[in-house]
């Protein structure tokens, strides 16, 4: 009896912890919702205004109109789709090379390629710039299909793991009936590897949507996304920022990973978990 009711303390402790970590993480967030519900002169009012008076939707609707901004968010999920799909397919396959295919020098390889990790994107990015300008390759899609070409390295980690924990026997079977390496990729390790798969895509799109440097370096402003349409677009004739404004424009602009990230989150988390990064 007395295991019982300690145990139980112990869980409640748990889920009320969790509950203060829940609270606090989500508070930005809250703090974001209510101020794009707030009039413009409630935004710098002292002691500050917690809840507004009278919550404001129409900021949601003049946050869409004060911008193009479904034409910006056009951009930026044709940029994002590209990149996940593009980049979650190549690491895929890099990472089935690394995994079940034999070459001399694949360790040092997989080795030099996970190094890379440490390094910041943003130090090859004036160089990749430069050379994307001399190719001609600036205002236009062509350098974010290039980089998903490229493969990431972090996804062709968790894709080897994951496909070094498959059984053998499936792709030994695959072999005697004739099967090829690209259709054993395509048959058997791809529709085993949902959870992987997600993962990728949920980490691949998310990185595009809310790429704010690249896309204002290689792209012009009508083919812009909308990363970076809204921080030049919302500002007044004073050039001040409309701070409501922005706040719903950041709300509408954090759904559509909010919500692929609730479609896979099964998949996503399952993705880690059988990845070797438990």
């Amino acid at each position: 009896m007395t295991e019982t009711i300690a145990r139980r303390a112990r869980v409640t402790a748990l889920y009320i912890c969790l509950i203060v970590l829940a609270v606090i993480f989500s508070g930005p967030l809250g703090w974001l919702i209510l101020t794009s519900l707030k009039a413009p002169n409630e935004l710098s009012v002292f002691p500050i205004q917690l809840l507004p008076s009278t919550p404001q939707w129409h900021n949601y609707i003049d946050a869409i109109t004060f911008i193009d901004f479904l034409g910006y968010a056009r951009n930026s999920l044709i940029l994002a789709t590209l990149s996940a799909v593009l980049t979650t397919i190549s690491s895929a396959w890099m990472a089935y090379g690394f995994a079940r295919l034999s070459a001399p020098g694949k360790k040092f390889w997989f080795g030099l390629l996970i190094s890379t990790m440490m390094m910041p994107g943003i130090i090859t990015l004036i160089p990749t710039y430069l050379m994307f300008a001399k190719m001609g390759l600036v205002d236009t899609y062509v350098p974010w299909i290039l980089w998903g070409l490229s493969g990431a390295a972090y996804m062709i980690f968790l894709f080897r793991q994951f496909f070094s924990g498959m059984p053998k026997e499936l792709e030994e079977a695959a072999i005697l009936d004739g099967c090829g390496h690209v259709r054993i990729f395509w048959r058997i390790f791809i529709p085993q590897s949902w959870p992987v798969l997600a993962a990728c895509m949920v980490l691949t799109f998310t990185a595009a949507w809310g790429d704010y440097i690249a896309p204002s370096l290689l792209l012009s402003s009508d083919r812009t996304t909308l990363a970076v349409a809204m921080t030049a677009g919302y500002v007044n004739e004073k050039g001040f920022p409309v701070q409501n404004l922005l706040a719903a424009g950041s709300t509408l602009f954090i759904l559509p990973v909010l919500l692929m990230f609730l479609f896979f989150q099964r998949f996503f988390v399952q993705g880690f978990s059988t990845s070797g990064l438990k």
